[in-house]
């Protein structure tokens, strides 16, 4: 186990090296980064920051044409998908991919888990001590310290980690 872990880790700071070359001063990643199988970053125009001892598992991306931040201590689940961008799609007499994008900014607080098969889009704003519940949508302003459940309604008391 002890094996995997440390190839992981050499795998991903590969990854990260990659990553920073490519898209240069497009991206700013944190201490403790890592992620596993999968993990795709796509800074297209766009802005990504990510915080401090952030995790994402197998199979999940993030692009970005506007702008994108993830603070610290944050864990995503597997197929987790971050989109602050969507297809323009109003004028029927041309082809959808040469209409353009309408881009947004996402911004996801401390201490947030996003569980499997998230998808997060342009304008969600997900505060602090923030649990997504798996297979939700988010597209709008989540409040620190708030568990959204599988149905994607806010839960109705606030988070106690103590318990």
């Amino acid at each position: 186990m002890i094996f995997l872990k440390v190839f992981w880790h050499l795998k991903a700071l590969l990854k990260i090296l990659f990553y920073k070359i490519i898209f240069f001063n497009k991206i700013k990643i944190g201490n403790n980064f890592t992620f596993r199988n999968n993990f795709s970053l796509l800074a297209d125009g766009g802005k990504i920051i990510i915080g401090n001892n952030v995790f994402f598992n197998n199979n999940c991306s993030i692009v970005s044409h506007g702008k994108i931040s993830i603070d610290d201590n944050c864990i995503f689940g597997e197929n987790v998908k971050i989109y602050d961008n969507n297809h323009r799609f109003n004028n029927f007499n041309m082809n959808i991919k040469e209409q353009g994008f309408s881009i947004g900014e996402i911004k996801i607080g401390k201490n947030c888990w996003l569980a499997n098969n998230v998808i997060v889009l342009k304008g969600a704003e997900i505060g602090d001590n923030v649990v997504i519940g798996a297979g939700c949508i988010v597209k709008e302003k989540i409040p620190s310290n708030t568990i959204v459940s599988m149905n994607c309604n806010l839960a109705k008391e606030p988070i106690n980690y103590l318990k």
